[in-house]
Protein backbone atom coordinates (compact mmCIF):
# COMPACT_ATOMS: atom_id res chain seq x y z
CA UNK A 1 0.00 0.00 0.00
CA UNK A 2 1.16 3.48 -0.76
CA UNK A 3 3.06 5.10 2.28
CA UNK A 4 0.64 8.06 1.82
CA UNK A 5 -2.05 6.08 1.66
CA UNK A 6 -3.89 7.30 5.33
CA UNK A 7 -3.27 11.11 4.90
CA UNK A 8 -5.20 11.26 1.15
CA UNK A 9 -7.84 8.84 1.60
CA UNK A 10 -8.52 10.59 4.85
CA UNK A 11 -8.20 14.14 3.28
CA UNK A 12 -10.72 12.67 0.10
CA UNK A 13 -13.10 11.11 2.41
CA UNK A 14 -12.70 7.98 1.54
CA UNK A 15 -14.03 8.82 -1.83
CA UNK A 16 -12.58 8.95 -5.54
CA UNK A 17 -11.06 12.89 -6.04
CA UNK A 18 -12.73 12.32 -9.66
CA UNK A 19 -15.63 10.55 -9.92
CA UNK A 20 -16.64 10.80 -5.75
CA UNK A 21 -16.96 6.43 -5.62
CA UNK A 22 -17.07 5.76 -2.45
CA UNK A 23 -14.46 3.57 -1.59
CA UNK A 24 -16.62 1.44 1.55
CA UNK A 25 -18.78 -0.50 -1.53
CA UNK A 26 -15.14 -2.05 -3.10
CA UNK A 27 -13.38 -5.09 -1.77
CA UNK A 28 -9.91 -3.40 -1.89
CA UNK A 29 -8.61 0.42 -0.65
CA UNK A 30 -8.27 3.10 -3.54
CA UNK A 31 -4.94 3.90 -5.34
CA UNK A 32 -2.90 7.30 -4.37
CA UNK A 33 -1.78 9.08 -7.81
CA UNK A 34 0.02 11.11 -9.31
CA UNK A 35 -2.13 14.16 -10.36
CA UNK A 36 1.02 15.43 -12.35
CA UNK A 37 2.54 12.05 -13.05
CA UNK A 38 6.50 11.53 -12.23
CA UNK A 39 7.21 11.49 -15.91
CA UNK A 40 6.10 14.53 -16.71
CA UNK A 41 7.81 16.14 -13.78
CA UNK A 42 5.62 15.70 -10.49
CA UNK A 43 6.39 14.72 -7.42
CA UNK A 44 5.83 12.91 -4.31
CA UNK A 45 4.22 15.95 -2.46
CA UNK A 46 1.09 15.61 -0.74
CA UNK A 47 -0.25 18.38 -2.77
CA UNK A 48 0.44 16.37 -5.84
CA UNK A 49 -1.36 12.93 -4.84
CA UNK A 50 -4.98 12.22 -5.38
CA UNK A 51 -7.72 9.00 -4.31
CA UNK A 52 -8.69 7.66 -6.88
CA UNK A 53 -10.86 4.63 -7.86
CA UNK A 54 -9.53 1.73 -9.93
CA UNK A 55 -11.20 3.02 -12.87
CA UNK A 56 -10.54 6.55 -12.98
CA UNK A 57 -6.64 5.52 -12.30
CA UNK A 58 -6.58 3.44 -15.24
CA UNK A 59 -8.15 6.45 -17.88
CA UNK A 60 -5.98 8.79 -16.40
CA UNK A 61 -2.87 7.06 -16.57
CA UNK A 62 -0.02 10.00 -17.55
CA UNK A 63 -2.36 11.98 -19.06
CA UNK A 64 -2.45 15.57 -18.10
CA UNK A 65 -4.32 17.28 -21.22
CA UNK A 66 -6.73 16.69 -23.54
CA UNK A 67 -7.68 17.88 -26.64
CA UNK A 68 -11.37 19.40 -26.45
CA UNK A 69 -13.67 17.55 -29.18
CA UNK A 70 -15.87 20.87 -28.92
CA UNK A 71 -12.98 23.57 -29.09
CA UNK A 72 -10.19 21.45 -31.10
CA UNK A 73 -8.06 23.12 -27.97
CA UNK A 74 -5.66 21.21 -25.41
CA UNK A 75 -7.02 21.39 -21.91
CA UNK A 76 -5.76 20.09 -18.99
CA UNK A 77 -7.69 17.52 -16.99
CA UNK A 78 -9.37 18.30 -13.31
CA UNK A 79 -6.56 18.82 -10.34
CA UNK A 80 -8.12 17.76 -7.30
CA UNK A 81 -6.09 20.16 -5.21
CA UNK A 82 -6.49 23.55 -7.42
CA UNK A 83 -9.82 23.08 -9.16
CA UNK A 84 -13.52 22.44 -7.21
CA UNK A 85 -15.30 19.87 -8.15
CA UNK A 86 -18.49 21.63 -8.63
CA UNK A 87 -17.02 24.16 -10.39
CA UNK A 88 -16.26 21.62 -13.44
CA UNK A 89 -18.95 18.70 -12.65
CA UNK A 90 -22.60 18.26 -11.27
CA UNK A 91 -24.69 14.92 -10.40
CA UNK A 92 -27.28 14.78 -12.66
CA UNK A 93 -30.73 12.75 -11.25
CA UNK A 94 -29.87 9.64 -13.49
CA UNK A 95 -26.05 9.27 -12.06
CA UNK A 96 -24.36 11.12 -15.10
CA UNK A 97 -21.74 13.38 -13.61
CA UNK A 98 -22.33 16.72 -16.19
CA UNK A 99 -19.18 18.61 -17.34
CA UNK A 100 -20.02 22.13 -16.75
CA UNK A 101 -16.32 23.64 -18.08
CA UNK A 102 -13.95 22.64 -20.99
CA UNK A 103 -12.09 20.74 -17.69
CA UNK A 104 -15.13 18.54 -17.07
CA UNK A 105 -15.80 17.67 -20.46
CA UNK A 106 -12.31 16.45 -21.06
CA UNK A 107 -12.04 14.59 -17.55
CA UNK A 108 -15.55 13.28 -18.53
CA UNK A 109 -14.10 11.61 -21.86
CA UNK A 110 -11.16 10.66 -21.07
CA UNK A 111 -11.61 8.83 -17.79
CA UNK A 112 -15.30 7.64 -19.01
CA UNK A 113 -17.04 8.90 -16.23
CA UNK A 114 -20.38 8.30 -17.61
CA UNK A 115 -19.84 4.99 -19.57
CA UNK A 116 -23.15 2.27 -18.35
CA UNK A 117 -20.70 0.45 -16.04
CA UNK A 118 -20.23 3.43 -14.32
CA UNK A 119 -23.93 4.87 -14.20
CA UNK A 120 -25.03 1.17 -13.26
CA UNK A 121 -22.26 1.50 -10.34
CA UNK A 122 -23.44 5.04 -9.00
CA UNK A 123 -27.36 4.32 -9.66
CA UNK A 124 -26.91 1.42 -7.29
CA UNK A 125 -24.83 3.33 -5.06
CA UNK A 126 -27.32 6.16 -4.42
CA UNK A 127 -29.70 3.42 -3.66
CA UNK A 128 -27.44 1.61 -1.11
CA UNK A 129 -27.42 5.80 0.13
CA UNK A 130 -23.29 5.92 -0.23
CA UNK A 131 -23.70 8.04 -3.35
CA UNK A 132 -23.61 11.02 -3.52
CA UNK A 133 -21.61 11.17 -0.10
Amino acid sequence: MNRYYAEVSDRAGHRCEYCKAPEVVFNFPFEVEHIIPPCAGGDDDLGNLALSCRSCNVFKAAVVQVRDDTTGVDVNLFHPRTDEWAAHFQLAEDGRIEPLTPIGRVTAQQLRLNVPAQLAARQHWHRLGVYPG
